[in-house]
């Protein structure tokens, strides 16, 4: 099954939506690490969230959804680009434990953040935090978007068996206008009904005429969302470079290879000494091995 995501809006209404289907994406990130079961969910969650936001950007770049904090949870990361991109990490703590299954996601981060980086590839950076002060990550993500967007949106979220789903309903701006004043509390409230079986299984068609029957809907053509991680020998030897050829050379007196594993993909690239060298005289793209 192809990974997809698909919009659709309410006719004369400005409230739209979208839905979001992974399966072989979150299996691709879940099958580079050993994950617990809650982090195999979460990351899943994380990855639909993502796929939401990315995909309103209007311009060429990356959206990176981060989870950060203390407890045995660390990190949790989803970048997704214009082209519905995605890559994914988890970093699990030491002090993960059984236990750690059924914390509370405040407690599972130790009171983390919650950040959304807008990366344009020409432009400035934009970041917007917030706390984790919901029980959920939709509900953390609603939150980011009343303070930082100031459009009302909701979001849904479902993880099952290497696969999850999201859902997302927003009032674009002019919601002040137009003759159906209870069109987004009528539409929150159906939606609310979804079952997360429903997010994950169910075609869209199907899905949006169970909740919506007697509304009028359009949908729009679906886009492809896939795995894809942007590392590269060449984004290697720069951040090589920049440590500088001293202490390069540290490393290869005692190790006698430098070997970078990407975090996201597993994938391992190799310089030796004659790398190094050519690096450092500006030769991009040297004759290293690649793993």
């Amino acid at each position: 099954m192809t990974d997809f995501i698909q919009r659709f809006h309410f006719s004369d209404s400005p409230v739209r939506g979208e839905v979001v289907q992974l399966a072989e994406t979150v299996t691709a990130v879940l099958n580079r690490h050993v994950y617990p079961e809650r982090v195999q969910s979460l990351l899943g969650e994380a990855a639909a969230a993502a796929v939401l936001l990315a995909s309103t950007l209007k311009f060429e770049g990356s959206l990176i959804l981060q989870v950060r904090g203390g407890g045995p949870l660390e990190t949790l990361m989803v970048e997704c680009n214009h082209r519905l991109e995605v890559r994914a990490i988890a970093q699990v703590g030491e002090s993960w434990s059984e236990q750690a299954e059924y914390l509370s996601l405040s407690a599972l981060f130790g009171n983390g953040q919650l950040a959304i980086t807008i990366d344009p590839e020409k432009g400035e950076r934009y970041q917007g935090i917030v706390p984790l002060d919901a029980p959920t990550l939709a509900g953390c993500l609603e939150h980011y978007f009343d303070q930082s967007e100031q459009l009302p949106t909701r979001i849904w979220l479902a993880a099952g068996d290497d696969a999850a789903a999201g859902m997302l309903l927003q009032v674009l701006p002019g919601h002040d206008e137009g003759d159906d004043a209870d069109i987004w509390p009528r539409l929150q409230q159906l939606t609310d009904t979804v079952k997360p079986d429903e997010l994950l299984d169910l075609p869209v068609n199907e899905l949006l005429y169970r909740l919506y029957n007697e509304e009028q809907v359009e949908l729009h053509e679906a886009n492809d969302v896939c795995f894809r991680c942007n590392c590269s020998r060449e984004r290697t030897e720069r951040v090589l470079v920049s440590l500088g050829e001293a202490e390069l050379n540290d490393i290869l007196a005692e190790q006698g290879v430098i070997d970078i594993t990407c975090q996201f993909c597993n994938q391992q690239y190799s310089f030796d000494a004659i790398d190094v060298a050519q690096m450092m005289r500006g030769g991009a793209g040297s004759s290293g091995r690649l793993h």
